[in-house]
């Protein structure tokens, strides 16, 4: 692609000494190349300068203008153009100065100004040429700087713009992380009080065991295999437990994310679920909060546990706001939907396990535990999840976290949260 490049760009040409010497956009492609891509600059430039005048003499026996041995004098001065090109390019390292775009500018008029001098040396020695002037001389050079900044500008420009796709790529990647390891919190958090239910049920099986043992009675081996059973359920869960806290300690404490920011994120991945099942909903999000805080994994389990509520609860199409406000030493953070809302008698329910009016694809009534265990993520962080008032013609969701428990070390240490 470089070499054929070169030389279709070579024919873009201009005569300034009305002999066959050219100034042509030949060069820009070559020089491009050499800084855009990966190639040895040496065996490039010997390949380069040979393709060139190969397809010059093509040319010339194509359209009949010239005889072979005739065009091979005319254009062999070529071959040393970009041969000097190439030797002036890597004497100089000018890849190594890719940071610094002037600089590299300067050496590439360089490099361009002494090929052109040499190739019009051997034009003159081969050829009857035009000799040198000074003010041919400075023609060269202002044509080669010319060129060369041409070269680096385009080059700059492609750059940036590839630099600012890839940041956009990992923006987009770290939000997706970001939205499944506040999944994985939840799955944790879920784990850890499935734990302590074992742990219990361990406790009273073995008791069960020990009494059954004490009374001699011959159900005691089944006890006892139950006792076993368990304490191996408990391990498997303790096993599971450390993986997931392996894979939340990183940035259970060490990562900050503005609210407004987290907000964002929140709307952003159910806007994608309600999109995926067929309704046109309206996310407003109104969240002018400067607050950061690193509990990002249990507040956007919260946020997704109510944003998705407030999209299966909308029949076809409806608004859902969120938003986002300050209040004395509380962040407090309300969900509202235009849904058909909750009736008085299902406000005492919504947040008793178990508990649910909403059906699985597969025709299965949904588990009822997911505003539950919102709710006590709530309270883990200090604060409270509560279903307000006037929820007839759609539901409103307050969550009240305190400010000072948004910054912390891990699970029980508390920092102030960091104010913009």
């Amino acid at each position: 692609m470089l070499l054929l490049s070169t030389a279709l760009l070579g024919e873009v040409k201009l005569n300034p000494f009305g002999d066959s010497f050219r100034f042509s956009l030949g060069i820009v492609a070559y020089f491009f190349g050499l800084l855009w891509f990966s190639v040895p600059v040496l065996s490039t430039g010997l390949l380069t300068g040979a393709f060139v005048v190969l397809f010059r003499i093509g040319a010339d026996l194509v359209t009949g203008s010239d005889e072979v041995f005739s065009s091979f004098v005319h254009h062999i001065p070529t071959f040393l153009f970009y041969l000097t090109f190439a030797l002036s390019v890597k004497l100089l390292r000018i890849r190594r100065q890719a940071e610094f775009p002037i600089l590299v500018g300067l050496i590439g008029g360089a490099a361009d100004t002494l090929s052109n001098c040499a190739e019009l040396f051997a034009r003159s020695l081969l050829l009857d040429s035009a000799s040198f002037t000074w003010k041919g001389l400075l023609l060269i050079a202002i044509t080669g700087l010319l060129r060369s900044f041409f070269v680096v500008g385009l080059y700059n420009m492609l750059s940036i713009r590839q630099v600012r796709a890839h940041g956009e790529w990992q923006k987009m990647e770290l939000e997706r992380l970001i939205l499944l390891n506040s999944n994985l919190y939840k799955e944790s958090f879920y784990m850890r009080k499935l734990m302590d239910h074992v742990e219990r049920l361990t406790r009273e099986s073995y008791r069960l065991y020990k009494r059954l043992i004490d009374q001699h009675l011959p159900e005691h081996r089944e006890a006892l295999h139950v006792a076993e059973n368990v304490h191996e359920l408990k391990k498997d869960l303790q096993r599971i437990v450390a993986g997931l806290s392996k894979l939340m300690k990183p940035t259970q404490a060490g990562e900050r994310l503005e609210i407004a920011e987290l907000c964002r994120l929140a709307v952003q991945a159910n806007e994608s679920y309600a999109e995926n099942r067929g309704k046109r909903i309206e996310f407003r999000l109104e969240a002018d909060v400067h607050l950061h805080t690193n509990q990002t994994y249990v507040l956007l389990s919260i946020l997704n546990n109510l944003l998705t509520n407030a999209v299966e609860a909308i029949p076809e199409h409806g608004l859902v706001r969120l938003e986002a406000v300050l209040i004395e030493e509380w962040l407090v953070i309300r969900v509202n939907d235009d849904g058909p809302g909750i009736s008085e008698r299902e406000r005492e329910m919504v947040f008793v396990p178990g508990y649910s009016t909403k059906f699985s694809p597969d025709g299965y009534f949904s588990t009822g535990i997911g505003l539950t265990h919102a709710r006590d993520m709530a309270v883990s962080l200090g604060g409270s999840l509560t279903l307000l008032p006037g929820s007839d013609n759609g539901a409103r969701f307050e969550l009240r976290v305190p400010i000072r428990h948004l910054m912390r070390k891990g699970e029980e240490d508390e920092h102030a949260a960091v104010f913009d």
